[in-house]
C-alpha cells in the first residue's frame, strides 16, 4: 500500500466512523464525550481528504489547513477520552495547547522553515495530543480492565513511534543508515493509521464495556436510592449468613417500612414520594457505619445489615434512625412533609435461612405497625417464642 492510498484509507475510515456514529445515535441523546469524539473524527476525515488531494488543490489547503484540522481532531480525540474519564476541565488545557501548537506550525510555514523541521513539528504535535488521550485512559489504570490497559500500552507505543519518526525526519532528512526517507514516511503514516484504528475501536469497545458495567450494576442496585436492591442485598447478606454458624458477635438485621407512605404518593404525587424515599435513605446512612449496608426490598420497605452487632445494640441503632426520620421533615416544593418509619429488629442465627431470617424480622415489623407505627420492635428470642 503506497502512501497516497494509506492517506485515502485514513480519510475514508474516519468518514465511515462519522456515518456509523450518526445512525447509531440518531434517535437517542448523545453523550458529550461521544459528541466530542464524533466532531474529532469529522475534522480528521477532512484533514486526510485534503492531504490526499495534494497536488490537485492549492498547497495552502493541503498543507497548513490540513494539518491544523488534524491537530484539532487529535486534540478533541483526547478531550473525548478526558470527558469519558469524568474530567470536564480538559478544555482549559487542550484548547490553549491546540491554539499554541497551530500557531507554531503555521509560523513554520510563514517563515519557510525547512520541510524536515515542519514535518517533525507536525508529528510531535500529533503525538503530544495522542499521548494526552493515553493519559486520560491511564487515570483509571489501577482499577481498569485488561482492555483499558492494553489500549494504554498500545497507544503510548504508537505515540512514541510517531514522535520518533518526527525527530528522525528533522535530524536525518536524507535518512539514517539503511532507513531511507520513503521508509520513514511509510512508518510514520502507518503508525498514524494504526493510531486511528486503535483509537476508534478502543473508544467504542470501552463505551460498550462501560454500558455493560452499568447494566450489571443496575441488576443489583436500586436506581432511585442508589442502594442495593433486593437481589443485591441478598447477595451481600449471604456471607454473613454463613458466618453466623461460627461463634462470635452476631450480625443484626433491621427491616424498615415507611408509615403511611401511600398517603404521600396520593397527596403529593410519585415524584415527591421518590424525593421522600431518597431523603430517608440519606438520613439512615448518616446513622450507620461504613461497614453497615442498607438495601431497598421494594416500595417503601428497606433492610439494614449491621455486622457484628448484638440485638440490643441493633435496637439502639434502629431507635436512633427512627428518631432522625421523625425529627427531619422533607422539603418538597412548597410543602414540608413529616414522615415516620416502623422497624423490626433481629439477629442472624446459626440455623437461619434467608426465609426464616426475613420472616422473623418481618413479624417484628408487623407488630410495630400494629401498635401504632413509628416504633421499633425486637423479634422475640426462640426460647420465648416456643413458650
Amino acid at each position: 500500500m503506497d502512501i497516497k492510498t494509506l492517506v485515502l484509507a485514513l480519510a475514508l475510515g474516519n468518514l465511515s466512523l462519522c456515518a456509523a456514529l450518526f445512525f447509531f445515535e440518531y434517535e437517542s441523546r448523545k453523550s458529550l464525550s461521544l459528541s466530542t469524539w464524533a466532531v474529532a473524527k469529522q475534522l480528521q476525515a477532512a484533514a486526510w481528504f485534503l492531504l490526499y488531494l495534494r497536488g490537485v488543490v492549492p498547497d495552502l489547503l493541503t498543507g497548513p489547513l490540513a494539518n491544523v484540522l488534524l491537530f484539532a481532531g487529535m486534540a478533541l480525540d483526547a478531550g473525548a477520552l478526558w470527558e469519558a474519564a469524568g474530567r470536564p476541565g480538559w478544555r482549559r488545557y487542550l484548547l490553549p495547547a491546540l491554539a499554541g501548537s497551530s500557531f507554531v506550525y503555521l509560523a513554520c510555514h510563514v517563515l519557510e522553515v525547512e520541510p524536515g523541521a515542519r514535518a517533525a513539528a507536525g508529528f510531535l504535535i500529533v503525538s503530544g495530543f495522542f499521548l494526552s488521550g493515553v493519559a486520560a485512559l491511564a487515570v483509571a489504570w489501577r482499577g481498569g480492565s485488561m482492555l483499558r490497559r492494553y489500549l494504554v500500552v498500545t497507544m503510548a507505543a504508537l505515540s512514541l513511534v510517531v514522535a520518533g519518526r518526527g525527530l528522525l525526519a528533522a535530524s536525518y532528512p536524507e535518512g539514517w543508515s539503511w532507513v531511507g526517507p520513503v521508509l520513514l514516511q511509510g512508518v510514520g503514516f502507518g503508525a498514524l493509521y494504526l493510531m486511528m484504528l486503535t483509537n476508534a475501536f478502543g473508544y467504542l469497545l470501552l463505551s460498550r464495556e462501560k454500558l455493560q458495567s452499568e447494566l450489571a450494576r443496575l441488576e443489583v442496585v436500586d436506581p432511585l436510592t442508589d442502594v442495593p436492591n433486593r437481589r443485591g442485598f441478598y447477595n451481600a447478606l449471604a456471607p454473613w449468613m454463613a458466618l453466623a454458624r461460627r461463634p462470635g458477635m452476631p450480625t443484626a438485621l433491621i427491616i424498615l417500612n415507611m408509615d403511611q407512605f401511600k398517603r404521600v404518593n396520593d397527596s403529593y404525587g410519585h415524584s415527591v414520594g421518590d424525593l421522600v424515599l431518597k431523603a430517608m435513605v440519606d438520613i439512615c446512612k448518616k446513622q450507620l457505619r461504613d461497614s453497615d449496608l442498607m438495601g431497598r426490598l421494594g416500595g417503601a420497605e428497606f433492610a439494614i445489615q449491621l455486622p457484628r452487632t448484638s440485638l440490643q445494640d441493633a435496637s439502639m441503632v434502629a431507635e436512633r434512625i427512627r428518631c432522625a426520620i421523625a425529627e427531619l421533615p422533607v422539603r418538597a416544593e412548597k410543602a414540608m412533609i413529616g414522615v415516620t418509619a416502623s422497624m423490626g429488629v433481629t439477629t442472624i442465627r446459626a440455623d437461619d435461612s434467608t426465609v426464616t431470617l426475613f420472616k422473623r424480622a418481618d413479624g417484628a415489623l408487623q407488630q410495630a405497625m400494629l401498635h401504632g407505627a413509628n416504633k421499633v420492635v425486637e423479634a422475640p428470642d426462640v426460647t420465648i417464642a416456643e413458650v
